[in-house]
This record gives C-alpha cells, sequence and structure tokens, in this order.
C-alpha cells in the first residue's frame, strides 16, 4: 500500500497525458496564432518572484491562492504564480514603458492553493491578452472579440457572457468615504448579493439614505441587457462617472449583439471578481 501512494499527486495536481498532451499543445499553438494575428505579442512571466512584486495591485483574492515560500538565497518571501495577469501588467509598466497601446498576450501554467470549485484543478494552464493604454470603449471590445474568438478556436460549445463595470462600485466608495475595511466588508456582501447583510451595515454605519439605496440597486440590478434601462433610472442620481460606465455598458451589448447575434448576454452590475 505505501509503494502504491508513493505515486499519487496532490488533490488537484494532475499530469496530462497522451493524447490530451499532444491536443493542449496543438491548441496552445493555435491561439498564439491568433493572437499574433491580431497584433499581440507574447511575453512569458516568470513562475516564481518576490512576493511584494508578484502580489502589488492584486486583490486579497489572490493573495490567499498564491503559495509561498522564502528564498534560500536573499531569505525574501517569493510566491508561485496563481494568475498571469498582474505579472503582464509589471511587465508592460516597469519593462517595456511603451508610450502607445501596447497589446500583449501570455500563456502557460499557474498554481493556485485551492481549486475553483469541487473535483477542479490546481494548476490550470492559463491563456490571455491585454491591452494596455488606450481607455476607449474600443479596447474592451476588442479584448471581448478576441476573447469570444478564442473559445470558438478551442472548440467550447455553448457560451454565456457576462458584463458588469468596475467602476460604478469604485464611485460609490469614492463617494461614500468608508475605510478599506467597510469597503470589504459591502465588497463580499455584495458578490453574495445578500441584501439583508447589506442592510444592516448601511444601518449600523448610518450612511445616508442616497448611498444606500445606490448600493442596494447594485446588488438588485442584474439579467439581461435591459437591465440597463433600468440602471439608468435607479443610478440617475450617482454621478457622473456611473453614467458613463453605463453608457460604456450599453454601448459593448449593441456592438457585440451585431457582431454576435445569438450568444447570450447577462449584465450584473455587482460582479466585481478580480476586483
Amino acid at each position: 500500500m505505501m509503494a502504491e501512494d508513493r505515486w499519487l499527486l496532490p488533490e488537484g495536481i494532475e499530469e496530462i497525458l497522451p493524447p490530451a498532451a499532444g491536443r493542449l499543445e496543438r491548441l496552445r499553438r493555435n491561439l498564439l496564432d491568433l493572437y499574433q494575428s491580431w497584433g499581440y505579442e507574447l511575453v512569458i512571466p516568470p513562475l516564481i518572484e518576490f512576493l511584494e512584486s508578484l502580489l502589488t495591485g492584486a486583490g486579497d483574492d489572490l493573495e490567499l491562492q498564491t503559495f509561498k515560500l522564502t528564498d534560500q538565497l536573499s531569505g525574501r518571501m517569493m510566491g508561485v504564480r496563481a494568475d498571469m495577469t498582474p505579472q503582464v501588467a509589471r511587465i508592460d509598466a516597469h519593462l517595456l514603458k511603451r508610450t502607445g497601446p501596447a497589446r500583449l498576450c501570455y500563456m502557460g501554467p499557474v498554481l493556485r492553493t485551492r481549486a475553483d470549485g469541487f473535483g477542479g484543478s490546481r494548476s490550470p494552464y492559463q491563456a490571455g491578452v491585454e491591452l494596455y493604454g488606450h481607455r476607449g470603449y474600443e479596447s474592451d471590445l476588442e479584448v471581448l472579440t478576441l476573447m469570444l474568438d478564442t473559445l470558438r478556436v478551442a472548440d467550447i460549445g455553448e457560451v454565456h457572457l457576462d458584463l458588469a463595470h468596475v467602476a460604478i462600485f469604485r464611485e460609490w466608495i469614492r463617494q461614500s468615504g468608508l475605510n478599506r475595511e467597510r469597503e470589504g466588508i459591502l465588497f463580499d456582501a455584495l458578490q453574495r448579493k445578500a441584501l439583508p447583510e447589506i442592510r444592516e451595515w448601511v444601518l449600523t454605519w448610518a450612511l445616508p439614505e442616497s448611498y444606500s439605496q445606490l448600493l442596494l440597486a447594485l446588488a438588485e440590478l442584474h439579467g439581461g441587457p435591459e437591465v440597463l434601462d433600468e440602471a439608468d433610472q435607479r443610478l440617475a442620481a450617482a454621478g457622473e462617472g456611473v453614467r458613463e460606465a453605463l453608457a460604456m455598458l450599453r454601448r459593448l451589448v449593441t456592438a457585440l449583439q451585431q457582431q454576435w447575434p445569438e450568444l447570450p448576454i447577462h449584465v450584473d452590475l455587482a460582479e466585481l471578481r478580480g476586483y
């Protein structure tokens, strides 16, 4: 029994054997060719780096997903990448330093302390693209369209697209003046759409009624693209930044429906993963 256990892999860690390994490699090549045809350049971030660099600008959820260890050479804490996205942002900001738009793509394995869901992998293979240096709606549309093309090339069957805009919650936080701790509490409750909890917290902290109603509206505004019509009414007093975010979502929905008329689109203004 001991001899057999010796070859067991940790839970959520798997080997890729033939013919699956061959299919993965062909998909990797096809996706990189796709990204190159769109003008995206490949970068290969390191598998491990110093923790303060790896997690700069990342959310608490990524910190919890990161394996940590001590570097025997420097004595400093290091982390194994759980997501390559922050690494690519660092490469763009501190190494490339381009003045115009920068299109970068990346692909490779990551390691996470916990799997996303029951029976999931803790060592998934991540592919992604980033477009830096342009804030317009055209950039969001380009990345969304390329994501849908990626799923097509990967032969993913039925696809549903969820859209949100983090600027709406950020603007609410700016206006309310909440500290980081209270922001985190409301963020967690908002992700779970826990309306009774939200009502309790805003009452305990004696937030103005206008702020309370806006936050509750975020938790309730989810559904088809028609939700944006209701959002225009319920969030009308939220400020120019919120109105601009809603207008961008509406433009994205319109453009995506023209290009992908059969694509189911869902709008959820409380969807803030990665915030």
